[in-house]
């Protein structure tokens, strides 16, 4: 028997007690005389001590004892000396004094210090991520991942859903983000690809009747990467049929509901507010607000009608917008982080920043000089100016101003400091556009997937004003993150169809692409709809990171190059002959 407890199990309890402990020499202390052991595996950490008096042999061949080290010992469980108490370990009253030890294996030093605590390069961190994850903090952040997908599960079968897999290998559908390509040996010259999400999938379920799915999945998207991203990631996917968007959303709710309260034993009020996309976007300047704090986008357009400054009237002129925000503690920025404001807002895409101080009941600095005296009165009552704001603003086009003026409330926000960390604001953001317009492709595209239902009132709309359109989406959104978004699907192929034709899909490319699922919508497809949460990010937020690679036991760089096993990496020609492929050098 390699242990009888495990290193966060023992207490006073155990007191006299003979037991076997195996496990990593966490740290290692010489007293001379007595050589004390932090022990350490899953489960916690024990305190071991080699004494010559009670076995001259172990307490010898613990003098060789370095970290990492993987051990097992027999001993008695003893009372620590008073005094000497640790109250951070649920093993801290107790000590185990050794009589035998065992080397199990030996371990080289290590590149970095296996401590929570240790400031370490990351990616020396991802290159021995076995390494990496023996640390407290990220292996119990692993385990929260474990405990959430069992919960998820627990809930859905619960409620009566079905867990049922979908295929790994499947056809190329490119819509939107690259698709992971796989060769076929058997057919030479074509490819698999690597699923984006199950969506076609899903839907051919609710056609075949099974009324409720779901499924935790792993989906690839070969994409450019960022902080939340990663080249392979995991989804939540639910599926039902017979629904509305109530329906969906109040089982996503109900399912958020109970993992906060599980995990961080947090109770989230239902239902979760709602808020309608043109609402979230003219107000934050984006689709998935941080409501932890206020700091709202305002549209002064009205104000500068007659306006003689040029910067605003030509704006205007071109149907664009002027917005604002006002900061209340104004008088804590300084020029200088102005004109970082300014270079800020012109890398997002603006030609420019305006501002202008309100002090003593003036509108004074920046570009009050170009402002006629109604003007600044005008700001001043619209506005509701009170002493050391200061107001900064946008004008540009429609998605330009409100996206920017977005941007600049988020780096504001962090400056003075405005997010409670500790706070969890969800809202759902529905009714959006069901398209937007892709200026280098020049056409349409589907803002969520080319599945979305439009909204039944604006169905006759598709062909003549696409633009007007509202999808029948529904995005849940997390302290500014999106963790959840879905929509109630097409289930007529007339309508699919309709829907191809406004994207710019031939007849001919939709049905090579999607011919099986247009099939499929003619065989009396149910109404159906559904949601998928990200749960890398949701585990993320959940666990208090701030990068979705520190939930993913062995996630890519954000090149998405693997430095642990140096994949993606060549492979010998006797496999790509097999495959039918050559390559060639660029």
């Amino acid at each position: 028997m390699l242990r009888t407890h495990t290193c966060g199990e023992l207490s006073t309890e155990y007191l006299n007690q003979s037991v076997t402990l195996s496990g990593w020499v966490k740290r290692r202390r010489d007293h001379g005389g007595l050589i004390f052991i932090d022990l350490r595996d899953q489960y916690g950490v024990t305190q071991i001590v080699f004494n010559p008096k009670n076995s001259i042999k172990s307490y010898n061949i613990a003098k060789s004892l370095r970290n990492e080290f993987v051990i097992k010992i027999n001993g008695n469980v003893e009372s620590r000396p008073e005094d000497s108490e640790n109250s951070n370990l649920v093993t801290g009253d107790i000590e185990v004094s050794v009589d035998e030890l065992e080397i199990l294996n030996t371990s080289k030093t290590t590149p970095f210090e296996i401590d929570d605590d240790i400031n370490v390069n990351e990616e020396i961190r991802l290159k021995y991520r076995y390494l990496d994850l023996r640390r407290d903090k990220l292996h119990s952040d692993i385990r929260t991942r474990s405990q959430i997908s069992y919960l998820v599960r627990n809930y859905m079968v619960r409620h009566g859903f079905c867990e049922i897999e979908t295929p790994m290998l499947m056809k190329s559908t490119p819509e939107g983000a690259r698709d992971f390509l796989v060769p076929s040996r058997n057919f030479a010259g074509k490819f698999f690809a690597l699923p984006q999400s199950p969506q076609t999938y899903k839907q051919l379920l609710m056609v075949s009747g099974f009324d409720k799915y779901f499924q935790i999945v792993r989906c690839f998207r070969d994409e450019d990467l960022r902080k939340d991203r990663q080249p392979e990631f995991t989804q939540i996917d639910i599926e039902m049929s017979f629904v509305e968007e109530n329906d969906v959303i109040e089982v996503a709710s109900n399912l958020t509901q109970n993992l906060f309260k599980e995990i961080l034993n947090v109770d989230i009020e239902l239902p979760i507010k709602r808020m309608e996309y043109t609402e979230a976007f003219e107000t934050f300047g984006t689709d998935k607000p941080d409501l932890r704090f206020d700091l709202k986008i305002t549209r002064i357009n009205k104000i500068f009608q007659d306006t003689d400054f040029n910067a605003f009237s030509s704006v205007l002129e071109n149907n664009g917008e002027i917005a604002c925000i006002i900061i209340e503690d104004g008088q804590r920025f300084s020029r200088k982080q102005i004109d970082n404001l300014i270079n800020d807002a012109k890398n997002y895409g603006a030609k420019g920043l305006s501002f202008f101080r309100f002090n003593e009941n003036e509108v004074i600095t920046g570009v009050a000089k170009f402002l006629k005296d109604e003007e600044k009165m005008r700001l001043i009552d619209d506005l509701n100016l009170k002493e050391g704001n200061l107001v900064l603003i946008v004008a540009d086009n429609y998605q330009t101003t409100f996206e920017v003026l977005g941007q600049v409330r988020l780096i504001v926000s962090e400056q003075l400091n405005m997010i409670d960390k500790s706070q969890y604001n969800l809202v759902w953001i529905t009714d959006f556009p069901l398209f937007e317009y892709d200026s280098d492709e020049q056409r349409y595209v589907a803002r969520h997937h080319p599945f979305t239902s439009p909204a039944l009132d604006d169905i006759e709309n598709l062909e003549k004003t696409p633009d007007k359109v509202k999808a029948r989406a529904y995005d849940l959104v997390l302290n500014g993150n999106e963790i959840a978004g879905g929509s109630i699907r097409i289930h007529n192929s007339d309508l699919q169809q309709k829907m191809f034709k406004t994207l710019g899909i031939s007849k001919e490319e939709a049905e090579n692409k999607f011919g099986f699922l247009l099939d499929a919508l003619k065989y009396g497809a149910p109404p159906h709809g559904g949601i998928a949460f990200g749960l890398d990010r949701l585990v993320m937020i959940l666990t208090g990171n701030n990068s979705i690679r520190d939930v993913i036991a062995f996630p890519k760089t954000n090149s998405g190059f693997s430095l642990m096993d140096m994949a993606p990496s060549e492979v010998d020609d006797k496999q790509l002959l097999e495959l039918s492929i050559k390559t060639i050098d660029f």
